[in-house]
């Protein structure tokens, strides 16, 4: 059966429970994994969300900041709350979905922002940026998961990392989220859990998608000065499994709209 996992930055859940609604609507996702939930545990709306048809939730908590989540058609196990970059903001919730192959292991990721400046000496938020990196590239390389171990990766992972993934290259390249030493980062990252970015297996490398437009720019969609920053990886065993993805475009012309859209990807399993 195919397995549709939803990745998306909401920017604050309890403001655009209408919007998960429309976003249920339109992908009919099994697993929608949520980024800046920006709520407590305590307070996350999961009795709406379990009326929406998601009764297995897996939820970090932070109070205005941050927030990261995992809802479910399909039953949860194994739920953990990490923490990298020496801190204990909520940014990373990881738990097993069941599925017709057994469970299959899933983590969601909110990558810090980093600020305006990209120098680590004297911008400490996008030194932690890269701590954060660093250290969850460390985890991978320690926890020596075997190659042939199916696991998906998702989130706001806060970098561009091709030409291609942002408006422009030549515009951008001194600019947080696409300079070069981000990208030197999320590449250790990607090599440490023998990651295949699998947007890109249906979207050639020549193309420019984006699932980030700022608010500064009202004409959000003419201009298109758009990011890719939110990415869905899955492990070498998973691609031949790969059935397709989506970047939801027009959920940034929503009322009130979070400045990330979501990102689907369909595993047949």
């Amino acid at each position: 059966m195919p397995l549709k996992i939803t990745t998306w930055n909401v920017n604050s859940i309890r403001k655009r429970l209408d919007h998960l609604g429309w976003l249920i609507e339109a992908e009919r996702p099994d697993v929608i994994c949520l980024q800046e939930t920006k709520v407590e545990a305590a307070g996350f709306p999961g009795g709406d969300i379990a009326a929406l048809g998601y009764p297995h939730q897996a939820v970090a908590g932070q109070k205005g900041y941050n927030g990261v989540a995992i809802l479910s058609r399909r039953p949860l196990s194994d739920i953990e709350r990490l923490h990298w970059g020496g801190g204990e903001a909520a940014r990373h919730v990881a738990a097993r979905v069941a599925t017709g192959d057994g469970p299959l292991e899933l983590h969601t990721l909110y990558v810090p922002a980093g600020g305006d400046k990209p120098d680590p000496l004297t911008n400490p938020k996008f030194a932690h940026k890269l701590d954060y990196l660093a250290d969850l590239a460390h985890w991978w390389l320690a926890r020596a998961a075997a190659p042939e171990t199916p696991i998906v990766l998702t989130g706001d992972l806060n970098v561009a990392p091709l030409e291609t993934d942002v408006w422009s290259h030549e515009r951008l390249r001194r600019v947080v989220t696409h300079t070069e030493i981000e990208i030197a980062h999320l590449d250790r990252l990607r090599l440490a859990g023998h990651w295949v970015d699998a947007v890109r297996h249906f979207v050639p490398e020549t193309e420019k998608i984006y699932s980030w437009w700022s608010y500064r720019t009202p004409d959000w969609d003419g201009a298109d000065k758009g990011r890719r920053l939110d990415h869905v990886w899955v492990t070498p065993p998973l691609v031949p499994r790969l059935a397709g993805a989506t970047i939801l475009r027009e959920a940034r012309g929503w009322p009130r709209p979070s400045d990330h859209v979501p990102v689907s990807v369909v595993l047949d399993v």
